[in-house]
């Protein structure tokens, strides 16, 4: 319940009440309805003459069908979307042959969403028994069995057939790694130097990433600053260790992070950022300390918070420098815009 709230409070959904759910699908509708009867102690909303009844695993569903079911639904009392068989459906005998097939030309399979009149299928679950709402009776045939009204069955168009559960989840998965790539954080321990090629990244993040909100966090009051950005569901962390090459401040990120539970509806993707002078520190060294982010990111990664680094080099002629600044923001924009599990725990070299 809390992380949906934190979904219609991030997004200003409107017009949107949030029910328990319960033990069961007809449970969990039994719950809905009961929330728009009249005369319920705890009831907010008004009841409708309609109600539609769909599945959540499958919310992508055209306008014209919800119009034709609530057509027929008004008419008849009850309707459900149907479509053409595509498997062939078997009745097997008791000893586990095959007994006969059906004629599929014939059949329809039921699909969501259906609509009812309210006061119709209110009746049905009323009055039907502890076994529908355990194992499930088709929505459509309660209202027969308890109201003895008609169901109206409404042909799906051929798009609607050609949807599949898979189909839906990898659009729903597209949707929301666009919705929470929006916004990125960026973590930088303090340094007085404003030339530092740490500040220069983040210049360069923020005018690299136009499409996305750019904020700044702080390590050093993580009461206040950081605190605040998490509670707006900032899911994207670019941690800029300046003063040390270390983990040190990607760790206390983490810290943060886990404390938060941010990551417990959506992973959270964390860069930690690091600079390499080639003069002063030999690369062997450098990449080897840098390594420990293996551990972190399997650690972490068991709270749905994917870590990965970026090393960039310095310093270098300017303008190599500001190539390899660039490079490192695409890289930062990709990582956060795929979400590849795959690379977690991987030192990425811009």
């Amino acid at each position: 319940m809390d992380a949906m709230k934190g979904i219609i409070q991030r997004y200003q959904h409107k017009r949107i009440s949030l029910v328990e759910a319960g033990v069961t699908r007809h449970r969990s509708i039994f719950n809905g309805l009961k929330a728009l009867a009249e005369g319920q102690p705890d009831a907010q909303l008004s009841k409708p003459e309609v109600v539609i009844i769909h599945d959540a695993v499958r919310p992508f569903v055209e306008e014209d069908i919800l119009l034709k079911v609530v057509t027929a639904a008004k008419e008849h009392g009850a309707a459900g979307a149907v479509r053409p068989l595509v498997s062939t459906v078997i009745s097997p005998s008791a000893d586990g042959c095959l007994d006969h097939s059906l004629e599929r030309a014939r059949h329809r399979a039921s699909e969501m969403p259906q609509a009812f009149l309210f006061d119709v299928i209110y009746e049905a679950y009323q009055q039907c028994s502890d076994y529908d709402l355990e194992f499930g009776t088709e929505c459509l045939q309660l209202a027969l069995k308890y109201c003895h009204i008609k169901a109206k069955l409404v042909e799906g168009s051929p798009d609607l057939w050609k949807v599949t559960y898979k189909q839906d989840l990898y659009a729903a998965e597209s949707i929301i790694k666009e919705r929470i790539s929006e916004q990125i954080c960026i973590v930088m321990d303090t340094e007085e130097d404003e030339e530092h090629v740490g500040h220069h990244f983040e210049e360069m993040l923020k005018n690299e990433l136009n499409h996305v909100k750019v904020t700044s966090g702080s390590l050093c009051h993580p009461g206040r600053d950081l605190q605040q950005i998490i509670l707006e569901q900032c899911y994207n962390f670019v941690c800029v260790n300046v003063k040390t090459s270390e983990f040190e401040e990607t760790q206390k990120l983490l810290d943060v992070l886990k404390e938060s539970n941010i990551s417990i509806l959506y992973p959270v993707v964390v860069i930690s950022v690091h600079f390499l002078d080639h003069k002063s520190v030999p690369i062997g060294q450098e990449m080897e300390n840098l390594m420990q982010i293996r551990e972190f990111a399997k650690e972490v990664k068991k709270r749905n918070i994917l870590l990965c680094g970026l090393l960039i080099y310095y310093p270098q002629e300017k303008q190599k420098l500001q190539d390899s600044l660039r490079q490192g923001a695409i890289i930062i924009a990709n990582l956060i815009k795929e979400r590849n599990s795959g690379l977690v725990g991987q030192l990425l070299v811009a």
